[in-house]
């Protein structure tokens, strides 16, 4: 088994923002996560960072900082890292939004609850990874990652791996209950976003491309007509969300 050294990759991570300064146009988050093995096999360990902050983080000369992205969109920088460094949890980070127009949209997305997701953009470097036997692992094992190069750190409107496997997840009636909620409060907040209606045109088209995503996987959980999506409790008989309303606002 092998992971190029030459190829960028990139890796998501769904962890809630930390904390967040409107005022200050700042968000606190975490862009990776250590010791855990991740959809790719990986398990990064403390240090795997730390000369690529040492040569480009924020405290050094270099004139290739880590970059604040989206999508890692080169040509979308959204503002500029004020922190990053380790600890226990992973690699710890503050952003601050830039006042451009792509920095305002990304700020507003981040107070409407849009932007729930991180992702690193990154190298492996092939002998600072070791691959572990271990028989409980999906593929037979893991890889432990010691140390990547570190190129930016970018904020997604919905990681690509997000629902990949939640279909496979949602075999009971509870886990399929909470899947579709977790889907539709999504749905919610991105409602009452293009309800608002600020933003860029560029803004107001990822919500909507959002809204179709969301919508497609709601269906591939459900497996049924979305328009007959109800809870199975007894007591709340009601839609997860209002379908019409929806197709208003894309409409519109």
């Amino acid at each position: 088994m092998q992971k190029s050294e030459s190829a960028y990759n990139v890796k998501h991570i769904d962890l809630s923002i930390k904390d967040m300064d409107i005022a200050k146009r700042e968000v606190a988050i975490y862009l990776s996560k250590f010791d855990v093995i991740d959809s790719d096999n990986d398990m990064i360990t403390r240090g795997a960072f730390k000369k690529s902050l040492q040569e480009r983080g924020v405290g050094s000369t270099s004139n290739r900082k880590v970059a604040f992205l989206r999508y890692h969109d080169w040509q979308h920088q959204i503002g500029k890292f004020t922190t990053l460094e380790e600890d226990d949890n992973g690699l710890f980070a503050v952003g601050q939004l830039g006042t451009s127009t792509k920095g305002e949209d990304a700020l507003r997305d981040y107070e409407d609850g849009i932007i729930l997701e991180h992702s690193i953009g990154f190298q492996y470097i092939t002998d600072k990874m070791k691959f572990i036997e271990d028989d409980n692992a999906p593929s037979g094992g893991y890889f432990v990652i010691n140390e990547v190069k570190l190129w930016e750190g970018s904020a997604v409107t919905f990681g690509a791996n997000e629902y990949t496997n939640v279909v496979e997840v949602a075999k009971s009636s509870e886990t399929k209950k909470d899947a579709l909620r977790k889907i539709a409060n999504q749905i919610g907040l991105v409602s009452k976003a293009l309800a608002n209606g600020n933003g860029t045109d560029e803004r107001l088209y990822e919500l909507e491309m959002k809204l179709k995503y969301l919508n497609a996987r709601l269906v591939d959980i459900s497996n049924i007509d979305p328009l007959d999506i109800k809870q199975s409790t007894v007591e709340d008989q009601q839609p997860l969300f209002n379908w019409s309303e929806v197709s208003k606002l894309i409409n519109n």
